[in-house]
């Protein structure tokens, strides 16, 4: 988001008509922000509107339908700030941004984040509660399967959180690499199973190290193998 944001017009003009004459569109977004804040003393609501309007209408033109915030610089709690205030401060800026992603026909999904990247919303448990918070149609949330690894939280959530999740992320938590094998981790299985469960037919994304040319071929076959 961050990046089709700090387009110059002309830039994201030219982007854009390059992108619409291809076969595929940008479908999902991840960095919803680089530099502004949800929470603390220095929030701007109304400047965080107007780069969230700006934001959204152009990922809509480029065929998006899914914002990811994760965005952890965005959120993270000060020491000594009051968690109760900065919870209501991420409910204010999440229903503001899901008025606007629903005037576009998109949809804000709240990542949960490891604790070594966010001090607040680390599980799909949390971010779960807080979409029930919001209430908004157009906030709902994601899964990132690294993060879920990292803290330990069982793949249940995707069962529970059923109806309110919109799309995944997915890396091998060694290394935080594009999945290759079923044997990277044993967690795997019980993962895709969910997925299955809950007949998924959202997107994943792989957010992880890697490239296109060296990784895709066995990481497009491991994903075939596990939602087959």
């Amino acid at each position: 988001v961050a990046e089709v944001a700090a387009m110059e017009d002309a830039q994201f003009a030219d982007f854009k008509a390059r992108l619409l004459a291809s076969p595929i569109r940008c479908e999902c977004y991840n960095t919803f922000f680089r530099k502004q804040r949800v929470v603390g003393d220095d929030v701007n609501m109304p400047a965080l509107r107007t780069y969230t309007e700006a934001a959204l209408s152009r990922c809509r033109q480029l065929g998006g339908s899914v914002a990811v915030w994760g965005s952890s610089a965005s959120r993270n709690v000060a020491e000594g700030y009051s968690r109760e205030h900065a919870w209501q401060q991420i409910v204010e800026f999440l229903r503001m941004a899901g008025e606007v992603a629903g005037r576009n026909g998109m949809v804000i999904g709240i990542e949960p984040l490891r604790k070594q990247e966010s001090n607040i919303i680390n599980t799909g448990a949390e971010a779960f509660r807080l979409v029930h918070d919001v209430h908004h149609p157009n906030v709902k949330m994601i899964i990132d399967f690294y993060h879920l690894r990292v803290e330990k939280e069982d793949p249940q959530i995707i069962w529970e959180a059923r109806d309110a999740i919109v799309h995944f992320h997915f890396a091998n938590p060694e290394g935080r690499r594009w999945p290759r094998d079923r044997g990277e981790d044993p967690m795997y299985g019980r993962f895709f199973e969910m997925v299955k469960r809950i007949h998924y037919r959202g997107g994943i994304s792989i957010e992880g190290r890697g490239t296109f040319q060296d990784d895709a071929a066995a990481s497009l076959e491991f994903f075939r193998r596990e939602l087959a």
